[in-house]
């Protein structure tokens, strides 16, 4: 009855022919008729005022506002919460229509925040704004992984004590742990100190210099032919028998010592300043580094004379180029997308090998139908003898890459080719937007991570108390 009543524009009239008496009185035993549930409640949150009814409130048991409400409380109501008032709003929405919708303007985790005080379940968030609240998880999951947010103050695992002299002054420290902490940030955080950088760019030089090394032994012009002679044993004479090996120019190999050296004398400051040695070793950059080093160890004790399958080892070497994730943000972003799009490549995956099994098959049967009567294999005329064969011709064409060493040579093949190409092109398209955002939020932690300035340690003391209490003149105030 009283949405179907309203107050004409000169205040006189009802649109039923009601004056003001008239509709105040009726107004009055509508509300007599509604009893508490239609009192209204004011809510004073961050200063911002908010209108509404106690049936409202009352519409989502179990929340912090229903179980006020579910006092009773008499005389003009008012509660104030300091709280942020940008996301109570959509709260009391929620209240209002049974919907609960995320702000875009506010950051995830303090919307998450706003919902735990209010005791909303955050499940009840709306399937259009689900991605959205969800969005600042995957955020942090990625953050985390990808290390520490302030650059300036070193939080890693293996070695968590802070070095900085105003957090912790001399007196509370032992001098070895302190000058361990000093010089393990010197060699593993290069954002720590200018002695920290000059030390990451002779690290990275000697990185570079032994992958430059590393490649160049294979080159034809560092390589010279030398006659070598050795005594066998045959029955009852000994027979010299020559041969020619290939020996690589020896200042390669000065050069690679050179490295090593400096390799090991930097593992072994980083294992001696770690704090916790288990971790050290679980860590896989570690790893890569002590075995990176092992090959030049074998051809030194075995004076060159190594088996087979450990000259296979000098493979391993190419692995330093890993050490440049302490030293290169960028090499660091790239790993990382990486490993976050795990999904998305096997994402991709799954879609090449349909499309190539698909297109393989397509294209077999496509290449037979024109294909000599006369022939009894069917296949005399086209590269494609079979459908495994046909699978690297849909990769390269689906890749769009093209060799040439194989193609279709009749009209129909050559249509289910064009469709070929086309659905690689939309297959390469789609993970693409994925990855790009996950290289797009590494790339800005790490952007981030180098500019701002070094947090100092505050102490936040809580609140004593988040509810109002009475005032005299019946306004309640926190």
């Amino acid at each position: 009855m009283i949405s179907s009543m309203y107050v004409s524009s000169q205040g006189h009239t009802s649109a039923h022919g009601l004056d003001r008496t008239s509709l105040t009185t009726c107004l009055r035993e509508d509300w007599d008729t509604k009893g508490d549930v239609m009192k209204k409640v004011v809510i004073n949150v961050g200063g911002m005022r908010h209108e509404t009814y106690m049936s409202t409130l009352k519409s989502l048991p179990g929340t912090r506002l229903a179980k006020l409400m579910d006092h009773d409380p008499s005389g003009d109501i008012e509660f104030f919460f300091d709280r942020h008032p940008g996301v109570f709003s959509n709260v009391l929405n929620y209240y209002r229509t049974g919907k609960l919708h995320c702000p875009k303007d506010v950051c995830g985790p303090l919307f998450e925040e706003e919902l735990a005080f209010w005791e909303v379940d955050k499940a009840d968030v709306e399937p259009c704004c689900w991605i959205t609240f969800c969005q600042h998880r995957d955020a942090e999951v990625a953050l985390a992984a990808f290390g520490p947010s302030d650059s300036k103050e070193h939080h890693n695992e293996e070695f968590p004590e802070s070095f900085d002299v105003e957090d912790h002054p001399a007196n509370s420290q032992s001098c070895c742990k302190r000058w361990k902490a000093k010089i393990w940030a010197l060699f593993d955080d290069p954002f720590s100190s200018k002695a920290a950088k000059v030390i990451a760019f002779v690290s990275l030089f000697f990185v570079l210099l032994s992958i430059t090394a590393f490649c160049l032994e294979t080159h034809e012009s560092f390589h010279t032919l030398e006659q070598c002679t050795e005594l066998v044993n045959n029955g009852n004479h000994t027979e010299e028998v020559t041969y020619y090996e290939i020996v690589t120019e020896p200042t390669l190999t000065v050069v690679e010592g050179v490295c090593v050296v400096w390799f090991i004398f930097e593992f072994l400051v980083r294992f001696t300043c770690c704090s916790n040695i288990l971790v050290f070793v679980k860590n896989i950059l570690n790893i890569i580094d002590f075995v990176a080093i092992l090959p030049f160890f074998l051809d030194v004790g075995l004076g060159g004379n190594a088996l087979g399958f450990l000259r296979v080892l000098n493979f391993v070497r190419i692995l330093r180029i890993f050490k440049l994730m302490r030293h290169m943000v960028g090499v660091r972003v790239l790993v990382y997308t990486l490993k976050a799009s795990v999904q998305e490549f096997c994402l991709l995956a799954v879609f090449f090998g349909i499309g190539m099994l698909i297109f393989s098959t397509l294209e077999f049967y496509a290449e037979r139908v024109h294909s000599d009567p006369e022939d009894p294999t069917l296949s005399a005329h086209t590269n494609f003898k079979n459908i495994p064969i046909g699978f690297w011709w849909a990769v390269v064409t689906m890749t769009t890459l093209g060799y040439g060493d194989m193609y279709p040579e009749t009209c129909s093949g050559m249509v289910i080719g064009a469709l070929c190409a086309l659905a690689g092109i939309l297959t390469i398209a789609m993970p693409v937007p994925v990855i790009v955002n996950n290289f797009r939020l590494y790339y800005s932690l790490a952007m981030a991570q180098q500019k701002l300035p070094k947090k100092k340690k505050r102490q936040h003391l809580p609140l004593s108390g988040t509810l109002s209490q009475p005032s005299p003149s019946g306004e309640q105030v926190e």
